[in-house]
């Protein structure tokens, strides 16, 4: 397992990863990936024998950003990871892939927090139950999407 910094050449394949792991993250253009490749710090993917097994995109505090997630956490807290998505592939899930990136996050950061939202309707149990094993705890719910979702927003300290 290789976790390195995302390449702009890992743009389509992280793509097509994020899109076939929708409901549980939202759907984004190749532009979006672009910004993301741009302005997150870090943004993270995972390899295993040279083949991307997932990502994990992280924002700090103070971008020009509209989600409303993001936005609860830089209103509510100072120091700050915003994991705005992470996506294991399905072919590597249960491998603790996602748990080495968080361990490679928390091991690199200079924040007090970790930050994350978590679908709770659309329901995903699995990224629930994954979260609150590693030490997550919500601090609070919102609706999103105009009502088409409601998440937990969910800190952990490092």
């Amino acid at each position: 397992m290789n976790i390195r910094q995302a390449l702009k050449k890992d743009l389509p394949e992280i793509l097509e990863m994020n899109e076939a792991s929708l409901p549980h993250v939202s759907s984004v253009k190749l532009s979006e990936m672009e910004y993301y490749l741009e302005k997150a710090n870090p943004f993270l993917v995972i390899e295993e024998k040279g083949e991307l097994a997932g990502f994990i995109i992280v924002l700090q505090k103070g971008l020009d950003y509209p989600s409303l997630n993001y936005t609860f956490f830089c209103t509510n807290y100072d120091d700050f990871d915003y994991v705005d998505r992470i996506v294991i592939s399905e072919d590597f899930r249960g491998r603790k892939f996602g748990t080495a990136l968080y361990e490679y996050l928390s091991n690199n950061s200079n924040q007090k927090l970790i930050t994350c939202e978590v679908n709770l309707q659309p329901p995903n149990p699995n990224s629930l139950a994954f979260h609150k094993s590693l030490g997550f705890k919500k601090v609070a719910e919102q609706e999103t999407e105009n009502g088409k979702k409601r998440v937990a927003l969910m800190a952990m300290e490092i």
